[in-house]
């Protein structure tokens, strides 16, 4: 997982791993929740899967919360939180950047 840390941007599988964690799942929820909410253009493979889970309990940024019948229950961390916060407004200061720059561009020709 290739996060840039020093500019704060995240990869997608990241934010969407991050985003479905704020209710409690297991991983292949997460795999479906992301399936599901992407339109199924985003399709992780177990091993991508579970590498991003481990590298974000790593961080901190997501936790055990339970487990039940085998299954291992995660939940997003007030630290993952804060995270998936500054990549919104990272992205939102981006997507103003393209308007600015595509409506001058339009305006010239």
């Amino acid at each position: 997982m290739r996060d840039n840390l020093s500019s704060g941007a995240l990869t997608e599988t990241t934010l969407l791993v991050l985003l479905s964690l704020y209710d409690e799942l297991h991983g292949y929820g997460v795999k479906l929740f992301i399936e599901e909410r992407t339109e199924g253009r985003v399709k992780l493979g177990m091993g991508t899967l579970y590498g991003a889970i481990n590298n974000l309990v790593k961080k901190s940024w997501i936790v055990e919360s339970s487990r039940d019948n085998g299954k291992v229950n995660y939940r997003i961390t007030p630290l993952g939180k804060e995270i998936v916060k500054s990549e919104e407004e990272r992205l939102e200061k981006l997507q103003v950047l393209i308007k600015d720059i595509r409506s001058a561009h339009h305006e010239k020709n």
